[in-house]
């Protein structure tokens, strides 16, 4: 006879984190300070008694914030599931009710206490005027926040959502709460943000005032005036960029795939080098050669006895500098796009009698279509976000970004104008966005199936293919050029004064001395290098993470709002680095969450900025990987945690290193956001540059941005390491030919690189 088997005492995800919550409000700090968030001082300062490190408990005991008190009951509710079924009705019932309330008043107690006391009136009646200045939310705070909301989660999977599966619902609510919280939240006060006055009212008439300004909309240039708005010198500057990288875009990935040419593993290693490069190296680097003291303008002035000038600074070199910046990012889009064209539809043109041109102007361009809007999307999206160049280039023709970073950091600290103008940016950004799916359509572009096609891609007409080489080769010289002075740059001792060789820029920044004590970073540099490093190193992993685990549930699982979830995960794509910058300033200055001048606002904000790229890749990889796999897994007896931790993860690497790659690069050369999130103990190398530049230093601004591009090669190639090589297929011997075998060499994998700085 079959011994009976025993019910557990609690089930035991309910029991784990029921008893996460209860730690977090008996044991931790319910308030975080800047300084005891990530080590235990808060152990040696008063704990468990003093106010600013006490556990909820210890403050509610003392009769101190008693609105605390309705969550510890809630966190105690589910130990009435004492021996209850799953299957059991009452079961999941229990846990929504006790999550949706215990988050509810979690959170409307965070966000219901401003750093005055109160935000509405019935709170201060029920509990009267606050004593103390409301402190951001620590420790305890966010494992009770957490508890609440994994509890729903699961009382939502056994009321059989999602199949029941506790780990996809969990995930999901995870996901849902982590961009609500940090991509909408912001963005939504920032919005409420602008509407608020010098005084703290809010007003309608003063936001339409700010936001229909002469300043920000004028057009008196096109009447001769002095300047147009600056919302129109963005839009313009914008959309020239994006149609000239497009187009250059074009003309390389035509080089490399229709004109025979023999060295385009070498174009393709030249295009890693603009995106690897500080979003603002290549403004100087202009400066250098077409500056006042430029040596093409001193040489040029002398050769025909002209007087120098300013000219590059304003419409002219910016238009250059983003131009070089991001024609790469234009040909990683393109490159693709062209190749995939099917050969059969180009070569049934031409049976038909079409010449070579014929055929690649009705029928190769067009198909062509898709890869045009997204290299033009993001051509548009990296201008308007460009925060580094405007800043070094931009004289008197001012944008958006840098009027937002003024507005801030400036004497007139407007935070409302600063939304206004984020929203404008926004505006712009999300309507290119729009416009590209409206001019795409509902078209199908697709010309690839799963017929075998043995066609060749015809070459391009000989006429058309020297133009394509003319201007290929023009703007492949100089770029190189470009790059040759931002060495060369670093090591002339005073450029357009002094050209004598010198290490004196690196030494001055990243000298290295011995004392009693060890080793001593001597270097002006090191703080800064090494604080860019930690953030870059702890971000990477954690978006890479994130960024997987919602393309698993996007391709692999289906529930209700999928779509709707989708594009608030791809949300941060379209948001320019300074709206973001902005929002998170708007959002993270007061309580609740009270982390501005910390570590960790950097990292949340690389970790959700950088998100998008991580889903993608992800959706790309786990589309190849057949369901199968997960359904044998599960047959098995696996569960979905097991099947995505030890089936489909490690199929992902090719996913891994694009998503690892692109978040540590991003967390190193980004400006837009960082310029307002840094502070004297976190300082980022590009924030540390731009100050170099604003001193006119720039000799070690360039050999800081050298030392940086050498580093993220460094990194790059030990990720490559780590991550590995994905081998699909059996290998018997390696000198048996005929056995089938199919690598996926990572190195030759170029992850499609986008996304504001």
């Amino acid at each position: 006879m079959r011994a009976r088997r025993s019910l557990p005492a609690l089930h035991p995800t309910v029991a784990l984190w029921t008893a996460v919550g209860l730690a977090g409000f008996c044991l931790l700090p319910w308030y975080g300070l800047r300084d005891n968030f990530f080590t235990f001082s808060w152990l040696f300062d008063g704990w468990p008694l003093s106010d600013k490190v006490a556990p909820a408990l210890f403050l509610v005991l003392q009769g101190e914030r008693l609105w605390l008190a309705p969550m510890v009951l809630l966190l105690a509710a589910p130990l009435l599931l004492w021996r209850r079924r799953k299957q059991d009705p009452v079961f999941g019932a229990l846990l929504i009710a006790v999550g949706a309330a215990g988050f509810a008043w979690f959170m409307l107690q965070g966000f219901g206490i401003g750093l005055r006391g109160f935000q509405w009136q019935w709170l201060t009646a029920l509990f009267g005027d606050l004593d103390d200045r409301q402190f951001g939310m620590g420790w305890g705070a966010v494992l009770v926040g957490s508890a609440f909301l994994f509890l729903l989660t699961l009382g939502f999977a056994a009321r059989g959502a999602v199949g029941g599966d506790e780990f996809v619902v969990g995930a999901i609510g995870f996901v849902i709460a982590a961009v609500a919280l940090f991509i909408f939240m912001p963005i939504l006060q920032m919005f409420a943000s602008a509407l608020v006055t010098q005084d703290g009212d809010y007003s309608l008439a003063v936001f339409l005032q700010k936001m229909f300004s002469e300043r920000l909309w004028g057009l008196s240039c096109l009447a001769g005036g002095p300047r147009c708005g600056v919302a129109w010198n963005s839009l313009f500057l914008a959309v020239l960029v994006g149609v000239i990288t497009t187009a250059l875009g074009l003309v390389f990935a035509l080089m490399v795939t229709r004109t025979g040419f023999r060295h385009g593993a070498l174009l393709r290693a030249l295009t890693v080098l603009p995106i690897i490069t500080p979003p603002f190296v290549i403004g100087l680097a202009i400066i250098l050669l077409f500056g006042l003291s430029g040596v093409v303008t001193q040489t040029v002035a002398d050769l025909f006895g002209l007087q120098p000038t300013r000219w590059v600074y304003g419409l002219p070199g910016l238009l250059i500098a983003q131009v070089l910046a991001f024609t790469p990012i234009a040909f990683l889009v393109m490159i693709g796009v062209v190749e995939g064209v099917s050969p059969s539809m180009e070569e049934a043109a031409q049976t038909l009698r079409a010449s070579r041109w014929q055929t690649f102007v009705t029928v190769s361009l067009p198909l062509m279509r898709p890869g045009l809007a997204n290299a033009f999307l993001l051509g548009f999206i990296e201008s308007m976000a460009d925060f580094g160049n405007p800043l070094v280039l931009g004289g008197n023709f001012d944008v958006l970004s840098t009027e937002i970073f003024f507005a801030i950091v400036g004497a007139q600290y407007d935070q409302a104008q600063a939304a206004i103008l984020a929203i404008v940016l926004l505006f712009f950004t999300l309507g290119a966005f729009y416009a590209q799916r409206f001019w795409l359509g509902s078209k199908s572009y697709t010309t690839v199936s799963g017929k075998g096609d043995a066609g060749v891609h015809p070459q391009l007409p000989s006429g058309f293919r020297k133009i394509v080489y003319a201007i290929a080769g023009f703007w492949t010289l100089f770029t190189l050029f470009i790059y040759v002075t931002i060495f060369y740059g670093s090591f002339v001792k005073l450029w357009g004064v002094d050209f004598s060789l010198t290490f004196d820029h690196y030494v001055k920044s990243f000298a290295v001395g011995w004392t009693e004590f060890g080793i001593h970073w001597r270097g002006a540099a090191w703080s800064s290098f090494w604080t860019t490093m930690q953030i870059a190193l702890i971000s990477a992993p954690l978006t890479a993470a994130i960024g997987l685990l919602t393309a698993y549930l996007l391709v692999r699982q289906n529930f209700a709002g999928k779509n709707a979830f989708e594009f608030g995960t791809m949300l941060s794509f379209a948001i320019p680095g300074t709206v973001i910058g902005v929002s998170y300033v708007i959002a993270f200055n007061v309580p609740p969450i009270e982390i501005t001048g910390t570590g960790i606002i950097l990292v949340i904000s690389f970790i959700f900025r950088n998100m998008p790229v991580g889903v993608r890749a992800g959706v790309a990889s786990m589309s190849q990987i057949d369901r199968s796999l997960d359904e044998s897994s599960l047959t098995l007896g696996a569960n979905s945690w097991q099947t995505f931790r030890k089936v489909v993860l490690p199929l992902l690497r090719p996913a891994i290193l694009a998503a690892l790659v692109y978040s540590f690069v991003r967390a190193m050369t980004a400006i837009s956001a960082v310029i307002f999130l840094v502070s004297a103990q976190y300082d980022m190398s590009t924030s540390y540059i731009v100050g170099r530049v604003e001193n006119n230093e720039y000799g070690i601004a360039i050999a800081y941005s050298a030392v940086l591009i050498l580093v993220m090669l460094v990194v790059i190639g030990i990720m490559q390491l780590l991550v590995g090589r994905l081998n699909i297929g059996r290998r018997r011997d390696q000198g048996d030919l005929s056995q089938s075998r199919t690598n996926v060499d990572l190195p030759g994998r170029q992850p499609a690189f986008s996304g504001g700085g």
